[in-house]
């Protein structure tokens, strides 16, 4: 065998035995399935000189000497003012700017890179990112484990915060806005990729695209504001998710469940989810959720369900929720059964309850307890509940479920009267939407 074919065996032998021992001390359960060990995820960062950059940001210290002088583990806090980015930290390092350091990136690349872990940064201005989205300019990558990024003012920045293969680390109170772009192409304010185990707490989003989670499991989103963004949160593959106490004003999407199992939405307020795609709350082909004690008004589609429960044998769960002045309270769409809606309130809405067609079989899912504003009937035993059941039947109502461009026609004069004309005497079966057995007779009390 030749020198030269020894040389590329060894090199072949190095190269494989370095992904199948993790570095940085990681073990392999800490990898997401499939990647071996920690995998460099990012595409190439370009290097620009400083000609390149803003001249804003020509006579300003570069934040990396300092970075590039503390010890690891130490504490540094930088003298207040302004300072040039980018910056990369590869040492354990708290930096606390006290809410008095700005570093600027001069709108080119990325301004500052988190790659290690137990790190803690804290009061500091990031802006100026570039606007590439082939590279990810964001203000902030985090590359870790068991980081704290909080009280962070982030603005002018394509991606806010990146988070990839970054486990068990705290986002906590942070400010974050992008770029004055249109909104499909911003960044996303708040990214996760195949991370897991972190808490997202108190953080406001505005203006941004997403705040988005794949692959991810295990994390908790904790009261949020998220204002005038696309997706508040959008998961997909992402498993166990945690979204309670949040608020989600104007935005095209609340929440949004994508190929997911388990996980929970709760105590949150979601309102003026508009538009032609607007909605509160929505499902693709998931299973196993808990929908509990949120607030969805006057957005397009409170709910919006396709193909969910996807899992055989398995529930979403809708306990103690708010469906009011919304155009659909809930609309499932390919309804397979499964979905368990009890102690719900149903008020205001233009339609309380739709299919994306004729509505097959809806005994698959249960109703129970649920009040209803348009209820017709007495309490005669004074004990809370309907004397009979409420049964919403689909009247002139089947016409926009058939032709979804019909909407447009809802309410006006002419379909008001068909409506009512069928309901008095109806040349048609209408289809049964839902039979609740126990109806609320009296709405149940909620604090604001």
């Amino acid at each position: 065998m030749s020198t030269l074919h020894r040389l590329a065996r060894l090199g072949l032998a190095t190269a494989l035995l370095a992904v199948i021992i993790p570095g940085n001390g990681e073990t392999q359960s800490e990898v997401p399935a499939g990647m071996g060990a920690r995998a460099d995820v990012d595409r190439p960062k370009p290097i620009f000189m400083l000609h390149e950059r803003d001249k804003r940001v020509h006579g300003l210290k570069p934040f990396q000497e300092l970075v590039d002088r503390a010890a690891p583990g130490s504490v540094l806090k930088p003298p207040p003012g302004a300072y040039a980015g980018p910056v990369v930290i590869d040492k354990p390092l708290t930096i606390d700017g006290g809410g008095k350091v700005t570093i600027d990136a001069g709108d080119k690349g990325t301004v500052m890179i988190l790659n290690a872990s137990n790190s803690t940064l804290r009061g500091l201005h990031l802006t100026g990112s570039g606007d590439s989205h082939d590279t990810d300019d964001s203000c902030l990558d985090v590359r870790g484990n068991d980081n704290v990024v909080e009280d962070l003012r982030i603005d002018n920045c394509l991606f806010g915060i990146d988070l990839k293969q970054t486990n068990r680390s705290k986002i906590i109170g942070n400010r974050i806005s992008s770029k004055d772009r249109e909104l499909g192409v911003r960044g996303d304010g708040l990214r996760l990729w195949y991370s897991n185990d972190n808490l997202v707490e108190s953080n406001e989003i505005i203006d941004s695209r997403d705040m988005v989670a794949w692959y991810s499991h295990r994390n908790v989103y904790r009261n949020n504001l998220g204002k005038r963004s696309r997706y508040s949160i959008h998961f997909m593959f992402a498993n166990d998710n945690v979204v309670e106490g949040n608020r989600f004003y104007d935005n095209a999407v609340g929440i949004y469940f994508m190929y997911t199992e388990g996980g929970a939405a709760r105590n949150n307020v979601i309102s003026h989810a508009t538009g032609a795609a607007g909605m509160g709350i929505g499902f693709k082909e998931s299973s196993g959720t808990v929908v509990e004690n949120n607030e969805i008004v006057y957005c397009a589609i409170g709910v919006g369900s396709d193909l969910s429960p996807f899992q055989p044998d398995t529930t979403i769960e809708f306990k103690g929720n708010r469906f009011a002045y919304n155009g659909i309270g809930i609309l499932f769409n390919s309804e397979t059964g499964g979905n368990n809606l009890t102690d719900n309130v149903f008020e205001g809405n233009l339609t309380q309850v739709s299919y994306g067609g004729r509505s097959g079989s809806p005994r698959n899912n249960f109703w129970e307890g649920n009040f209803w504003d348009d209820y017709q009937g007495f309490d005669r035993n004074s004990d809370g509940f309907g004397d009979n059941p409420h049964e919403l039947l689909a009247y002139a109502d089947q016409i926009w479920m058939e032709m979804p461009v019909a909407r447009f026609f809802r309410s006006s004069p002419v379909m008001e009267l068909l409506d009512f004309l069928e309901r008095l005497a109806p040349f048609s079966s209408p289809d049964l939407i839902l039979r609740d057995a126990k109806p609320r007779f009296v709405k149940p009390h909620r604090e604001a």
